[in-house]
């Protein structure tokens, strides 16, 4: 019965250094790294503030714009349209910035930049048309996203098939 147990306790040993060497390329090839204690920030937000700070900037342009911003019709901006938001007053200048850039980094922003589809101003009224570059930038950055979207999934997939193994392997050794 020892014999079992000391093989089983060499197999999770063995399975932990497995993991851990996976968890180093991992972080290897992400570029991931721990923040040096000079490098911490008590100023630093969780995302999930930001996300609401952003949600509630550019709330604030759809109440001001609805002809413009408006997830039901989501059409492309002309170009320069902070300027003239800006000189409109109605949002104060950090709030559009925050809700411009939250705004232009949506997947349906995105998916809105067609060559020869036509660019909005304040007023809703065409301002310019998208270019064939500009369509072809949009979508590959839709690929890009897509391809970051999928590599982040086998990375979650991998890690929970990872972590029911060792907690087999955990539960086998206390039995």
């Amino acid at each position: 019965m020892s014999s079992s147990i000391e093989r089983s306790t060499d197999a999770t040993f063995e399975l932990i250094d497995q993991l851990d060497t996976m968890l180093s390329d991992h972080e290897r090839r992400q570029h991931v790294r721990s923040p040096k204690v000079s490098e911490t920030s008590t100023d630093t937000k969780p995302k999930s503030k930001n996300r609401a700070a952003n949600m509630a900037a550019l709330q604030l342009l759809m109440d001001a714009y609805p002809e413009v911003f408006n997830r039901d019709n989501v059409r492309p901006l002309k170009i320069g349209i902070q300027e003239d938001l800006v000189a409109d007053e109605k949002v104060a200048k950090n709030k559009i910035k925050r809700a411009l850039a939250s705004y232009v980094r949506s997947l349906a922003y995105i998916r809105s930049i067609r060559a020869d589809v036509d660019r909005i101003d304040i007023k809703g009224e065409p301002a310019g048309k998208v270019t064939a570059d500009e369509a072809l930038h949009a979508k590959n950055k839709l690929r890009d996203l897509n391809k970051k979207r999928r590599e982040q999934q086998v990375e979650r997939e991998t890690e929970e098939r990872m972590s029911n193994k060792l907690e087999a392997l955990v539960s086998m050794t206390r039995k």
